[in-house]
């Protein structure tokens, strides 16, 4: 990776505990020469971890806080009244330099609301948005705002689109990444006055804007990025989670129902663990709140270390484009 990269970890705020976050650095640290990682939270049980999981290991600190916002917490309590939690003192290690990226599996809106305060946004961005990547026929796709933005304009949507794609060619190594508008037609007459005046501004572009894109073609393979407000994003994203949870329901069942069903599974086992693998979760863990002046990386609640360790992966890549640079600057050759 050529120069060291330091990330700052926020340990506390997950489902699971601090333990996830710790086999995540260990494992991220052993792949990753060149990486230095920095454990936030409780000093004692972070200690305690790092002397059974890690001990020796020159690459891994703890920076201690003493306090962590809850999953339920208002962001707004969070910001205010909570300037030692470990998410805080994470993302304040990226404010002052310490660190080049925050990952944190914390509440999302408390993240957002913090990070928001402490880094701000870049100019030409007027509110950051939360970008992931999910997979597709042929590969995977990013999509955004996925929950921050319920109310947009065709200019945010637009900015959207300029910061999806910069991700979006880091992460998947493409040149110009296909950009799409998440509308309820592919006709121009379709959609609201919103979407309709985004496409213009897209059209204008130089971006690789294809067009729309309804939501049966999200998995299509159509587009490389989907482009959509937070409120539908969101919709979206948690019917996409439910949809994969029924069709994991309706196999189960169908392949324990009797005797010869049971034989069916064993014969199809090697076709079943190949799709269970492909549509791991885990493995596309880690979504980017851009538009940051700074980085930072929102891992799922639940996640095991194997989740928290792709999340560390992509702030890594982030880390290493200087993806908030990238933005900026493509955002000003827009605007010129």
């Amino acid at each position: 990776m050529g120069d060291s990269s330091v990330i700052a970890l926020d340990a506390m705020s997950g489902d699971l505990g601090a333990e996830v976050v710790v086999r995540a650095a260990v494992a991220s640290l052993d792949r990753h020469p060149n990486l230095e990682l920095v454990l936030v939270g409780d000093a004692g049980e972070l200690g305690t971890l790092v002397s059974r999981l890690a001990a020796g290991q020159p690459r891994l600190r703890v920076m201690p806080s003493t306090e962590i916002v809850g999953m339920s917490e208002p962001p707004a309590e969070a910001l205010r009244h909570k300037k030692n939690s470990s998410m805080r003192v994470a993302i304040d290690l990226v404010k002052e330099g310490a660190a080049q990226a925050c990952v944190s599996a914390g509440n999302t809106g408390a993240l957002m609301a913090i990070a928001k305060f402490v880094l701000k946004t870049l100019p030409g961005i007027d509110r950051p948005a939360i970008i992931a990547e999910l997979p597709c026929i042929g590969g995977t796709v990013h999509m955004l705002d996925l929950g921050a933005n319920t109310s947009v304009d065709a200019e945010l949507l637009f900015q959207f689109a300029v910061m999806g794609s910069i991700v979006t060619a880091d992460i998947r190594r493409i040149e110009r990444p296909r950009v799409a508008l998440l509308n309820i037609g592919v006709e121009e007459i379709k959609g609201n006055d919103t979407i309709k005046d985004a496409s213009a501004l897209l059209a204008a572009s130089s971006l690789n804007y294809v067009g729309f894109i309804e939501g049966n073609e999200i998995f299509s393979g159509k587009a490389d990025v989907v482009v959509t407000d937070g409120f539908t994003g969101n919709v979206a994203l948690k019917t996409m989670e439910g949809t994969v949870g029924l069709a994991s329901h309706y196999l189960k069942r169908a392949f324990t129902r009797n005797a010869f069903a049971r034989l069916q599974a064993w014969l199809a086992s090697p076709v079943l663990k190949r799709l269970a693998i492909e549509m791991d979760s885990r493995n596309y863990n880690g979504a980017s709140l851009v538009g940051l002046n700074g980085i930072v990386i929102k891992s799922h609640g639940s996640a095991d270390a194997h989740a928290f360790q792709h999340a560390i992966e992509n702030a890594l890549v982030e880390v290493k484009n200087q993806v908030p640079v990238q933005i900026g600057t493509l955002l000003q050759r827009e605007a010129a």
